[in-house]
């Protein structure tokens, strides 16, 4: 089958001016409408001009300024709420920035490493001009060759790198008044899925770092979650599994070898040593697929055994992997820098695809381009019922979160174990209070209901008219199945600066069970002041010092103070 039947040239410019690495693209739903949306990472002149630019469909859609060079563009979910978008992470630096809606959200900041003592010295004595430039140059590139050229600071690195002695000199009087750190970068990202395998599932960050260092981030509070090392710097990486099950990180490193990162393991494995630098790094199943810089593609196990390896005839530019999931096939993109794109199925060549210019980067993935056309006869009504389940269809507006979330979240987790003793110690002496104003209620009979077995009642109070005068309506019922209650009375008492009550004291005939028992009397507000008070109702038993139930009646404001 010919190229013209297996790919359609969608679009084609020349004059883009793009100018990125297949680590700083990606492909993502950004807005939950279906349409997958290309993210790029424009590196601009390489020292101005970077952008983070994304394209939906062929149009440019939005972009950002980025302020120092990416390293790479990923898209990641970070939380669970709706709608289910993903947000973008860019490494840049010695920082993350993470964009939500395509907004700048929050900033990551690697650790920083400790300064080497003999390079601080040079420097420090430096500044006071205690060394000349030509000293300082034999000093730090001896201190290079011994610990390597990650091992300085950058300050120190750029130094060395000035070609002769005037831009030295320009050099150290331009930064020798500043603090002397050592910040790494990151060189690659991926992410890894926290507990769930979904595509929409919430995953962490996984950094490779300068310092030859693999950093796990937490995607809600951003904290460095795990911490390993390794003996070179990595520069691909392919992470598989859960972090909170399971979960194997292949890392190819610069000095040409792979390690393996499994859970609880602090330090990198060697597990393959290649014949050159790598190019390129794809996990596929229980093999890994490596590109180096002699033109050969590789294929490993788990355990580094080789199971095949194919010289190309040209130099590898870069490496994708082709997921077409209607077929079932994974396919291995390479692109050559003799102006193609070879594609193999394992170790067999099924496609070449050729190009006009040499290719520089590579991403694939779905997208789409629907058109539609209304009908002359269409009519837009809106719908009267909406049906049952429609307003548990609508989705509750969740606020983002902010940089104050974030910190409130990792103050929590520092101080969990105090918070859940506070928590405790409140709850306890919410019970205890609650305890005692229950037993409080009991001693006094201050509740509408009685609990005694021997006279078992219920007392209900109504207070009806509008002022001055009220009338009091007390219904007393016995719950009792079979036994009376007698030598029962009822009593009111109130403020007599306030309330005067007609009828303080009511007997009570034989309270038969289920027969609901009236009382009514009237109270009259004498106080002029046009306020209210309490009025409690006792219902006693013969001769007893305490009452059998007590009710507590607020009264309202009478009419008449009211209107005046």
């Amino acid at each position: 089958m010919g190229e013209n039947e297996r790919w359609l040239t969608a679009h084609h410019d020349p004059l883009a001016s793009l100018y990125t690495f297949s680590s700083c693209m990606a492909l993502a739903d950004l807005h939950g409408d279906g349409e997958s949306k290309l993210i790029i990472a424009d590196l601009g002149t390489g020292a101005y001009n970077m952008k983070l630019k994304v394209y939906r469909g062929t149009s440019l859609m939005s972009e950002n300024t980025l302020i120092d060079l990416p390293t790479g563009v990923i898209t990641f979910h970070m939380d669970t709420t709706e709608p289910r978008v993903p947000a973008v992470a860019v490494a840049s630096g010695s920082y993350i920035y993470i964009y939500k809606n395509l907004r700048p959200y929050f900033k990551f900041t690697l650790p920083t490493l400790e300064v080497n003592s003999t390079e601080f010295d040079a420097w420090s004595q430096a500044r006071d001009e205690l060394l000349d430039v030509g000293m300082l140059y034999e000093i730090l590139d001896s201190l290079r060759q011994e610990v390597g050229e990650c091992g300085l600071t950058t300050r120190s690195q750029r130094f060395l790198m000035c070609p002769d002695h005037n831009s030295q000199a320009s050099f150290l009087n331009q930064h020798k008044g500043f603090i002397l750190k050592r910040q790494t970068v990151v060189t690659c990202f991926a992410t890894l899925k926290k507990s769930h395998a979904e595509d929409d599932a919430i995953s962490c960050l996984v950094l490779g770092t300068e310092s030859a260092n693999i950093f796990i981030l937490d995607p809600e509070a951003f904290t460095i979650l795990n911490s390993m090392s390794l003996s070179s710097v990595p520069v691909f990486l392919s992470v598989s599994g859960l972090y909170d099950v399971e979960y194997r990180i292949i890392v190819a490193c610069r000095n040409g070898q792979i390690y393996t990162l499994k859970r609880g393991t602090k330090i990198g494995r060697p597990t393959v040593e290649l014949t050159s630098q790598p190019v390129g790094l794809l996990r596929r199943d229980k093999s890994i697929i490596v590109a180096t810089m002699d033109q050969n593609l590789h294929s490993f196990n788990n355990k580094g055994k080789r199971l095949w390896s194919l010289k190309l005839p040209a130099a590898i530019i870069c490496m994708e992997t082709l997921e077409i999931r209607t077929l079932g096939l994974t396919l291995t993109a390479l692109g050559m820098a003799d102006h193609r794109v070879m594609i193999y199925r394992d170790k067999h060549l099924v496609d070449t695809i050729y190009t006009e210019d040499q290719i520089s980067a590579m991403k694939f993935g779905r997208g789409g381009l629907v058109v539609k056309i209304l009908k002359r006869t269409a009519r837009f009504e809106i719908e009267e019922t909406q049906g049952p389940g429609h307003a548990h269809a609508v989705k509750l507006n969740i606020p983002k979160k902010t940089k104050l979330f974030v910190d409130q979240t990792m103050r929590e987790r520092e101080n969990c174990v105090l918070m859940h003793r506070v928590f405790q110690h409140d709850l306890y002496r919410l019970r205890l209070n609650t305890a005692r104003a229950y037993v409080q209620a009991l001693e006094t009979s201050s509740n509408p209901v009685s609990l005694s077995e021997t006279e078992p009642l219920k007392l209900s109070a109504q207070v009806l008219g509008l002022g001055p005068t009220f009338k009091l309506r007390v219904e007393l019922q016995n719950t009792s199945s079979a036994s009376p209650s007698l030598q029962l009375a009822v009593i009111f008492h109130c403020d007599d600066h306030i309330y005067n009550v007609n009828k303080s004291y009511i007997q009570i005939p034989m309270l038969i069970p289920g027969i609901i028992h009236v009382a009514e009397t009237l109270i009259t507000c004498i106080s002029e002041l046009g306020i209210s008070d309490t009025v409690r109702v006792f219902v006693v038993k013969g001769k007893a010092s305490r009452p059998l139930l007590t009710a507590v009646i607020n009264m309202p404001v009478a009419e008449v103070f009211m209107g005046s």
